[in-house]
């Protein structure tokens, strides 16, 4: 994968990067070594394996953080890790087709993941979340390596973080973490593979506010949240998904080059 530049607000050579991801897993050892000895960061995208709607496959969540953190590897070098793609999906409930992790489960996963990473010589991670509830998980494996390794820094984030939140155009007013398999998930996987979307199937869900977050099971009888969804299209989609690596990855940009504190035990 390659990412077009020309609308970019910075060039993948400002970025620091080729125009072509890193794979992780596509590298000889030395070579690997050599990544990490060059800039000591990568990113690991984090999705999930989980129904969406009758109209999107289980992967949704997976192939969107993937692509994403592709895009932002070809603009600023840093490699990305292969994808971890199963997520803390219980909450689906009794839908067909979800296959979910504990959190405990992912929790290890990332620290047994990084813990690698780390003897290997790379010393900046970015966890970038593609399903809102692994955010939980993530954030404390950040805390827990943050204090197992004194010389590393942790993030995690979703795809989105870096813009507004009131920004995503995913016609949803009420629900946080409900939004699901709605008017932005579907235009984005109608410009990333348009061969998955079951478009003729396409239902919507009216959101109502309420302070309890519930399983998916409990609020909606088609695993949607959100309206609009036949309205979704691929051009939404390309421009989202666009705006999503661009921010993601000016920010990464920036942060795996930021000064470290000096009381940090840099290696």
């Amino acid at each position: 994968m390659s990412v077009p530049t020309d609308d970019l607000d910075l060039s993948s050579a400002q970025l620091g990067g080729t125009g072509v991801p890193v794979r992780w897993d596509t590298l000889t050892w030395p070579e690997a070594g050599a990544a990490a000895d060059r800039l000591d960061a990568v990113i690991i995208p984090v999705g999930a394996i989980e129904q969406h709607g009758p109209h999107l496959p289980l992967n949704v969540d997976t192939v969107i953080c993937e692509e994403v953190a592709l895009g932002v590897s070809a603009l600023t070098g840093v490699p990305v890790v292969p994808t971890l793609g199963y997520g803390v999906s219980g909450s689906h409930g009794d839908f067909a087709g979800t296959l979910a992790l504990r959190p405990e489960t992912l929790i290890a996963l990332v620290e047994d993941v990084i813990d690698s990473l780390h003897a290997s010589g790379v010393r900046q991670f970015i966890l970038l979340n593609g399903h809102i509830w692994n955010s939980g998980s993530l954030d404390v494996s950040a805390e827990k390596l943050r204090v197992r390794h004194k010389d590393a820094r942790v993030r995690s984030i979703a795809y989105v973080t870096m813009y507004p939140g009131p920004e995503v155009n995913g016609r949803v007013h009420y629900g946080r973490g409900l939004m699901h398999a709605n008017f932005f998930e579907t235009s984005v996987m109608l410009h990333l593979r348009p061969d998955l979307v079951r478009m003729e199937r396409a239902t919507s869900h009216l959101d109502v506010d309420s302070f309890w977050d519930y399983r998916m099971d409990q609020v909606s009888e088609t695993g949607v949240w959100g309206r609009d969804v036949a309205d979704a299209s691929a051009s939404h989609g390309k421009s989202e998904f666009e705006r999503c690596v661009t921010t993601t990855a000016n920010a990464i940009a920036a942060a795996v080059r930021e000064p470290w504190p000096s009381s940090a035990h840099r290696p």
